[in-house]
């Protein structure tokens, strides 16, 4: 019996501590989830929805990095109209010129005229639109006025986007339509499909050309540029005698363009004046017979 006790009484000590170390390993988290796991029945604690939230917080917060999608280029039209007084044409055409050539650009259209107090040229120039900023500072440098000087900008970003959207969706429909064309059983579907492919192509071909359009002014910006010069003095420094004067230069200038116009419709002119004669001559062969007629029943009588 006194065995027996000792033995029952070691027992009860040992399963004592194997609680205690038990209860110790249960506030350790880590040693928690360990024995759980080789038990197989693992169950996250409260403890452990806090990490998640933690780690998802954190994430949100960007300690993780940030994927940035990229921005669409922006696509801008430029143009701009000026229009000044030039006391020199020729110099001025030069210099305009060879301004377009150095920041790589080209005259496209270049016309001079001739009115009754002006002497002007019409130019209109083409140049890369990063360089279009540097030709408006150069061209102002040697004008101390502009009497019109419109810039404007114009975004087709979004029209941009809309038509390779819409080519693209088009393209990947022919590509389906050229499928069914192998798969073609008769004359009939062929026909069909290459109808409807005809039409794609169009739509294709109209919406390209309008990007290729775009393209171009958006990389190439327009410039308008006039510059004139007075045949005769004009301005409000000029004294009332001389504003006389002009006028009556004016008006001798209008006469003869009035007198040149009548000599350019020398044709119309002439063939009036040939109808003239032709009626009045068969207004007299037509007097005559009357005449004679009268003649002969008088002397009838």
């Amino acid at each position: 019996m006194r065995y027996l006790s000792l033995v029952f009484l070691f027992l009860i000590v040992g399963c004592m501590d194997r609680s205690s170390a038990i209860q110790a390993d249960e506030t350790n988290p880590d040693r928690l989830g360990l024995l759980n796991s080789n038990l197989g029945s693992y169950e996250y604690t409260n403890s452990d929805d806090f990490l998640v939230e933690a780690v998802e917080e954190s994430t949100i917060q960007g300690l993780t990095p940030d994927v940035i999608l990229p921005q669409p280029e922006q696509k801008i039209i430029k143009t701009a109209d000026l229009s000044f007084e030039s006391p020199d044409l020729l110099e001025t055409h030069k210099e305009v010129v060879l301004l377009a050539k150095e920041l790589g650009g080209f005259v496209s259209s270049d016309r001079f005229g001739k009115s009754s107090r002006q002497l002007y040229h019409n130019m209109t120039v083409r140049i890369p639109t990063k360089n279009f900023r540097s030709f408006i500072d150069e061209i102002s440098k040697g004008v101390s006025y502009f009497d019109r000087k419109n810039i404007s900008q114009r975004d087709v970003s979004e029209e941009f986007v809309d038509l390779e959207a819409r080519i693209k969706a088009k393209r990947e429909l022919e590509k389906r339509y050229l499928e069914l064309l192998t798969q073609a059983r008769n004359v009939e579907e062929m026909l069909n499909i290459e109808r409807e492919l005809s039409t794609i192509r169009e739509e294709i071909e109209a919406k390209q050309g309008r990007l290729n359009y775009l393209k171009d002014q958006v990389s190439m910006s327009t410039l308008s540029v006039q510059f004139y010069k007075y045949t005769s003095q004009t301005g409000i420094t000029v004294s009332y005698g001389q504003k006389m004067k002009n006028s009556l230069a004016g008006g001798w200038d209008g006469i003869s363009l009035f007198f040149l116009g009548l000599l350019s419709l020398w044709p119309v002119i002439l063939g009036l004046i040939l109808a003239v004669w032709l009626i009045r001559r068969w207004l007299r062969r037509r007097r005559r017979k009357k005449l004679l007629k009268s003649q002969k029943a008088e002397s009838s009588a």
